[in-house]
């Protein structure tokens, strides 16, 4: 299980750097390689440099360093926000979650902070509860909690509990992962289940990809970012595949790559991950030891509060 859960951590970073330098671009599928690569001259992540990832990691470690801690709350959880975006070292965060940490700098509770937004930059936060609760009801709730920090619409709540009840359902070894977290997607947010059911039928029609894009788009709400990592999850079974597709579909690349990576990690473990992206990711060493503090924790979290 270690190996599933450094997996799980060290690939959505790897899927985040990946699409880093793609993010916000049209699709580029000719141009796919299994290998880290520098943002184009004014680019806003153009200071990032190959295998380096976006805010999307940087959130998601952000909640994993404190479920790892065993000291999560919401105000833990907004007070870390607020020191992040005020360092100045956030990169190209979502406008929500900018939104959300001006409110809380303006003196907001996490409560009152979040925004009415459909933008997926609330995924991330929400991975590591998978690795960090046993239960599926604990995992609903505190992913649904914390994310209404930045993110206070329905479907954005959906889509976050779904790509966290992903990893759940992956990590426990169901075969038919990618339908569950489809159908307790749909359960929350009926027309974000609707769109992943449509992207999976497509897959399953054997749609090109070229053309799945058009169909499904990439843009940065979750209607479309969702839907469209649940298509390359189904399409891409290898490694190298998956990686060197996700970076070049477009839109929001490093969000689609992050849960990309993060499925892939958490279904196969860390041993398929293409060791030279693993060396080349920034901080690798870090985030597997935070992996593994996550394993060591996960039967002794309590409900936040």
């Amino acid at each position: 299980m270690l190996l599933r859960y450094k997996g799980c951590l060290i690939g959505a970073a790897i899927g985040d750097a990946m699409g880093m330098a793609g993010e916000g671009t049209p699709a580029d599928l000719w141009r796919a390689e299994c290998s880290f690569r520098r943002a184009y001259r004014g680019h806003p992540n153009e200071t990032l440099s190959p295998g380096q990832y976006t805010d999307d990691t940087q959130l998601m470690l952000l909640t994993a360093e404190l479920l790892a801690g065993g000291f999560f709350s919401l105000e833990s959880y907004a007070e870390k926000l607020k020191t992040l975006y005020r360092s100045g070292v956030f990169r190209f965060p979502d406008g929500s979650v900018v939104t959300a940490c001006i409110h809380l700098l303006d003196g907001s509770s996490p409560e009152k902070s979040g925004v009415n937004s459909t933008t997926a930059g609330c995924i991330p936060a929400g991975i590591p509860f998978a690795l960090a609760y046993q239960d599926p009801v604990d995992i609903r709730e505190t992913v649904a909690r914390a994310c209404s920090v930045t993110h206070t619409n329905p479907a954005a709540i959906a889509g976050c509990t779904g790509v966290a009840m992903l990893i759940h359902h992956t990590l426990a070894g169901a075969p038919d992962d990618l339908t569950l977290a489809c159908m307790e997607v749909g359960r929350e947010d009926p027309l974000l289940g609707q769109k992943i059911r449509h992207a999976l039928r497509l897959e399953k029609e054997g749609i090109a990809l070229e053309h799945a894009i058009r169909l499904i788009g990439n843009d940065l709400s979750v209607y479309q970012t969702i839907p469209l990592a649940f298509f390359l999850m189904a399409r891409y079974a290898g490694a190298a595949d998956l990686l060197s597709m996700v970076g070049h579909v477009g839109g929001n690349t490093d969000t689609i790559g992050l849960i990309c990576g993060a499925y892939l990690g958490a279904k196969h473990g860390m041993t398929i991950l293409p060791a030279h992206l693993v060396e080349g990711l920034e901080d690798h060493a870090r985030i597997e030891a935070i992996a593994a503090r996550l394993l060591e924790v996960s039967t002794d979290i309590p409900t936040i509060k």
